[in-house]
């Protein structure tokens, strides 16, 4: 088990401190966006269905131009993309904000969709930036955990807040406001010495093939793809499941109790290293996580139950993605390395969308247990596809890639 003396070095390398904040800053309203569309489609249309297809708009978006825009910073570095990128979503979402009740739901799907399509890959410069921070290589599976750990709190705040301003302002002030501070974020994160001065691997091209090369990257993709599903699908049979109860004050509190979990989750991982280094400790994380939220389908009659049952799924998340993150920086090329960690948000993101709309269409018909029962349907794929995928995972190269320029 890490100690806290062992843990301090973390905390205390050159720059992480205020990497890690200016990162936590940026990523917050990103934790907002899905559910701030999701209720404002809602409101807008009347429909469950339409808003679930104007969220997998902008989760789809994004998935498509994660790994280009990853690429790009391969390429040219992180500044003028991570600039550019929150200049046009903040625009589009504050656009978004402004429409008039019952339009049309074609054109929130246009905006949500260019929304996705330029939202900077704040997830994979961070990660691509962790191994030049730490001294010791050792301790990078911890680190990853930490970060991890602490990207939680978004999911912990984000949601409720977005919710909150939804009900004592309106939904499209909650998407104009998440907008801005995203992009305020952003600027501030950029502006930090070790993301403004980043510059690709001396000497390295990019393999062809890009980052899917890798077999093991190829495989922790469909992981993601489907814990993805999960998580969309979850979100909206939470969303379904308070509409029907008549509580839908209670969404913001269930969302952050599902983050907590996670939260806690993820601090005790860090505490014990880093969590899983193998696919067979991987394999069972995912059992876990998809044994929690298929537990769901039992708990639509009860608030309370929910939140029990939530809390418990949470603290599974942070521990995987902690652990795939571990994996991926193993099994990365170099020169692709920001595409590699951009795979990852894509294929969680198209995981999302494909959960938020079956999810929402079931629930539409056949109620909150069905949009549950899609995210314990797509948790044990996952689980089958770590297991089958195992010795691609365990085959990756374990030697550390080296960290990337930063003067």
């Amino acid at each position: 088990m890490t100690t806290t003396t062992d843990r301090r070095p973390l905390l205390s390398s050159p720059g992480a401190p205020a990497l890690l904040t200016s990162s936590i800053i940026a990523r917050l309203p990103l934790a907002m966006f899905s559910i701030a569309l999701l209720v404002n489609a809602q409101r807008q249309t009347g429909s469950f269905a339409a808003a679930g297809i104007v969220s997998g708009a902008y989760a789809i978006a994004g998935a498509f131009s994660a790994p280009l825009l990853g690429g790009l910073v391969d390429r040219v570095g992180q500044t003028v993309v991570l600039i550019c990128g929150s200049g046009v979503t903040a625009l589009s979402l504050v656009a978004t904000g402004l429409l008039p009740h019952g339009t049309s739901a074609v054109v929130l799907v246009a905006l949500a969709a260019t929304s996705g399509f330029a939202t900077p890959p704040l997830e994979a410069c961070v990660r691509t930036l962790l191994p030049a921070i730490v001294s010791d290589p050792g301790a990078l599976p911890a680190l990853y955990a930490l970060e991890s750990t602490v990207l939680e709190l978004t999911f912990v705040l984000g949601p409720p807040l977005a919710l909150a301003l939804g009900t004592f302002w309106s939904t499209g002030a909650a998407l104009a406001v998440s907008g801005l501070v995203m992009l305020g974020g952003t600027l501030a994160f950029a502006a930090q010495p070790a993301s403004r001065r980043w510059r690709p691997e001396p000497g390295q091209r990019r393999p062809r093939g890009g980052s899917l090369r890798s077999p093991a990257i190829r495989t922790l993709v469909l992981v993601l793809l489907g814990t993805g599903a999960v998580y969309g699908a979850t979100e909206v049979g939470v969303t379904a499941a308070v509409k029907a109860l008549g509580s839908m004050g209670a969404g913001g509190p269930l969302l952050a109790l599902w983050g907590l979990g996670s939260l806690l989750g993820g601090i005790a991982t860090t505490r014990l290293g880093g969590g899983a280094r193998r696919a067979s400790g991987l394999t069972l994380l995912l059992a876990a996580l998809a044994a929690g939220h298929g537990a769901l389908v039992l708990t639509t009659g009860s608030v309370a139950a929910i939140g029990a049952v939530i809390a418990l799924a949470g603290a599974t998340i942070a521990p995987t993605e902690a652990s795939i993150s571990a994996m991926v920086d193993r099994a990365a090329a170099a020169g692709a390395r920001t595409e590699a960690f951009s795979w990852l948000f894509t294929a969680s993101m198209t995981g999302a969308a494909l959960g938020a709309a079956l999810a929402g269409g079931l629930a539409q018909s056949a109620g909150a247990s069905a949009a549950f029962g899609v995210a314990g349907v797509a948790g044990a794929l996952t689980v089958v596809v770590a297991a089958l995928g195992g010795r691609r995972i365990d085959g990756a190269d374990q030697a550390q890639p080296a960290a990337p320029r930063t003067v």
